[in-house]
């Protein structure tokens, strides 16, 4: 299971949350309905054990101020990314005490904005009826608008990762990596920033890798990205900000995914242990690979 700080799920920000959320199904996700938050995003996602992918668009833009964490506005945040390209708008790291976990956060040089309590309604596969219950600690980033943070406790995780819902036909089990994309001279910056959090350290050729309670944090060079990664969307490539331009999601059987892969028509390319995305513009402009467990 997931614990502090762990990868929990980077928000897949798109302008067209129906035709991300086909195109996920297309490659062998079981995507969850699409919901409404009281902000104004609309939100689909695929769960795994103890994280998940969540995409997320704007359904109405007239409630985007509401339900603010001090001078944070969630659905704010999501629509002004969406004003500027699709891509990761904010990632949740893993949470059991989310009050704690802020104070550890600030101790370590991250901004708290404050919190969001919410809760959404959920039928259980025998029929059930219940209520989540979540809260948030919001870690904007006012320089590196785009490596946004936040703490994501689920106070009823019984009602999130339900046997039925973790199982994926193409065999994805989980998120094992994200990959950042920030030039040489802002890196000693956003190390200092993680080893505040994190212990385990690794150096890479065009950046390093820092270790999770659920996966690893990469950060590479644009060079290092799509040379290691995979090819950079177009128009990340005017984007100097750090931000988020990839994600590694394991899988159990290679065999089972790769005919989801050819079955879709996604362009795909076979890379050592797996397999990755080649147009990850029909992926809100993140580079997906599949990695085997």
């Amino acid at each position: 299971m997931n614990a502090a700080f762990g990868i929990d799920h980077p928000l897949l920000a798109t302008r067209d949350i129906n035709g991300l959320r086909n195109h996920l199904i297309a490659l062998g996700f079981n995507m969850t309905p699409i919901g409404k938050h009281p902000w104004g995003t609309s939100t689909s996602l695929a769960m795994f054990d103890g994280c998940l992918l969540e995409i997320m668009g704007i359904y109405d833009d007239t409630l985007i101020d509401k339900n603010p964490a001090g001078e944070f506005r969630f659905g704010r945040h999501v629509h002004a990314h969406l004003q500027q390209r699709d891509g990761v708008a904010l990632t949740a790291l893993h949470s059991t005490d989310a009050q704690a976990d802020a104070m550890r956060a600030a101790e370590a040089g991250f901004d708290v904005a404050g919190h969001l309590e919410f809760g959404r309604d959920v039928t259980l596969p025998d029929g059930t009826a219940d209520r989540t219950k979540t809260t948030l600690a919001l870690l904007p980033d006012q320089r590196f608008p785009r490596l946004s943070f936040f703490l994501c406790q689920q106070h009823r995780p019984e009602l999130i990762y339900v046997p039925e819902w973790l199982s994926h036909p193409n065999k994805v089990t989980g998120i094992s990596a994200i990959n950042i994309v920030a030039s040489p001279s802002i890196q000693p910056e956003l190390k200092a920033r993680f080893a505040g959090l994190y212990d385990s350290f690794q150096a890479l050729e065009g950046g390093f890798a820092c270790k999770t309670a659920n996966g690893v944090i990469r950060v590479f060079s644009p060079t290092a990205f799509s040379r290691f990664v995979g090819a950079l969307p177009e128009c990340a490539n005017e984007d100097a900000s750090p931000f988020i331009a990839g994600m590694d999601l394991r899988m159990s059987d290679p065999e089972v995914l790769l005919g989801y892969l050819s079955q879709s028509g996604a362009p795909y390319q076979e890379v050592p242990g797996g397999y990755v995305l080649m147009s990850p513009e029909d992926t809100a402009n993140t580079v997906l690979r599949f990695v085997a467990d």
